[in-house]
């Protein structure tokens, strides 16, 4: 029996209000219920599971600690205490609470590092001068880079469109990203005209289904899948250390602010909820800030 039946309740009950409320992932919901279990885990454990009324700070802090000793970074550790924020939270908009043991408990700090991305060359050269395969595979694979640092959406975002979120009349895609929120993206003439000769070609092809990218059996894409075919072919003009879908995605919003986009127009194309996300982009490569100083500054 899972720890959640057993003894905690509430948690299923909060699990169900982030999925059917929040209207979450169930990948989110998911890594919710993962931080949560482990955290209860340890209370069966180390304080022979209090009731919620009865967990103290002290309990937290501990867990925390033993976390660190675990070598787990620092990131997820912030992640496992946003969890139990949001839980305690939500026990006191039910009554269950008066007050949050969060509210005296802090997170380790995380060292802010910049977000890696591909050089506009490098992608230049994928697109350009990369052969791919002339069969359905390599055609689908090439098609699916080209979205992904065209509009910078998520890879959950990416397998998930269907053929009529396609607006030809408009050149614009939507997608469903995260909280089930919908957004609209504007797609250039070329990925356009690609889209329209890739779904024709399904069409007479693939006993299609109406998700837009297939596999040569006509199946939705796996994000395994993509994944690893993203992986290679970056692979093949980039020597950063990180080379998925995500990157694709940094590379997006990177390129498009060191090209002079706004702010706001950034965060409105990668669905963020805040500009908060996306101000990890304000940062420039090295070579544009040397293209600027040596443009500005007489002594350049």
């Amino acid at each position: 029996m899972s720890i959640i039946k057993q003894y905690h309740p509430e948690i299923q009950s909060f699990l169900d209000y982030l999925q059917f409320e929040k209207r979450y992932s169930i990948n989110t919901v998911e890594a919710y219920r993962n931080d949560l279990e482990q955290f209860f885990v340890f209370l069966v454990d180390s304080y022979e599971s209090p009731e919620i009324s009865n967990i103290k700070p002290t309990f937290i802090r501990t867990w925390l600690v033993d976390l660190i000793g675990e070598n787990i970074t620092a990131k997820t550790i912030n992640r496992k205490a946003s969890s139990l924020k949001s839980f305690f939270k939500y026990q006191m908009k039910m009554g269950k609470l008066e007050a949050s043991p969060m509210v005296t408990v802090h997170t380790p700090k995380i060292n802010k590092r910049l977000p890696e991305f591909v050089l506009e060359e490098d992608l230049q050269s994928l697109f350009n001068h990369v052969e791919f395969p002339d069969d359905w595979k390599g055609k689908t694979e090439r098609l699916v880079l080209l979205l992904f640092y065209s509009t910078g959406m998520r890879l959950t975002e990416l397998i998930t469109i269907k053929e009529r979120d396609v607006d030809y009349s408009k050149s614009q895609i939507k997608v469903l990203g995260k909280g089930n929120k919908e957004r609209i993206m504007p797609i250039s003439t070329e990925l356009l005209d690609s889209l329209k000769e890739y779904v024709s070609n399904k069409l007479t092809t693939i006993d299609g289904i109406d998700n837009l990218f297939t596999n040569s059996n006509g199946k939705p894409l796996q994000q395994r899948s993509v994944y690893t075919f993203v992986h290679q072919y970056l692979s093949v003009i980039t020597t950063i250390k990180k080379k998925s879908p995500h990157i694709l995605r940094h590379s997006f919003a990177t390129h498009l602010m060191n090209n002079g986009a706004s702010l706001n127009a950034v965060k409105e194309l990668l669905g963020h909820a805040s500009l908060a996300s996306t101000q990890v982009y304000t940062h420039n490569t090295i070579d544009k800030l040397k293209d600027i100083f040596k443009k500005a500054h007489p002594k350049a």
